[in-house]
């Protein structure tokens, strides 16, 4: 049963690797490939078959390989969803995105900057707030991003982007702490 850890701990880190290319080329259905190691370690995990005993390093590396999935395949998975959900809106200077603005001489007003940065230290610590057994800190996680982000939201597509955008970040850091968890 070891090998097949192995080959989930090996198929983790190309997703890994994958997802790096998705986000620097913007082919962001690379990071499709994702989903296999995740799938696998919970169905794995499912069956009755974690690790255990002497496969301590194994643990360790399976963890951290997984840990790093979550933070680093979420943003292209993100990306893609939004893409599919047809929102085409134009990317500003700094990764946000343009919007009109009436009470601007400007024609247009870049928000949601950062978006990238947020996502990754949000799946960071939605997973390491799982692993240490405080589940409750999630909720502290999605209350203090939205307050952060409360003033940009009065434009309806800047709303619509913000909601699905965060539900896909926090799902997918959600089935990377179960297979986390489910192989343990």
């Amino acid at each position: 049963m070891i090998g097949w850890w192995i080959a989930v701990l090996v198929l983790t880190v190309g997703a890994i690797g994958a997802s790096m290319i998705a986000a620097r080329t913007e082919r962001y259905w690379l990071a499709t490939v994702s989903l296999l190691p995740v799938g696998i370690a919970l169905i794995l995990g499912s069956t009755g078959n974690p690790l255990t005993g002497d496969a301590t390093g194994l643990v360790i590396l399976l963890s951290a390989a997984l840990v790093a999935l979550a933070t680093i395949a979420g943003s292209p998975l993100v990306a893609l969803v939004l893409s599919l959900a047809s929102y085409p809106a134009p990317r500003g200077e700094h990764g946000g995105i343009l919007v009109a603005d009436g009470d601007s001489p400007l024609p247009q007003r870049e928000i949601l900057r950062g978006g990238t940065t947020i996502g990754y230290l949000e799946r960071f610590a939605f997973i390491g707030s799982l692993m240490v057994g405080q589940p409750g800190a999630i909720a502290v996680i999605v209350a203090i991003k939205g307050l952060g982000r409360f003033a940009e939201l009065e434009n309806a597509a800047a709303r619509e982007r913000f909601i699905i955008g965060t539900l896909v970040s926090l799902v997918w850091a959600g089935l990377c702490a179960a297979a986390l968890l489910v192989g343990r």
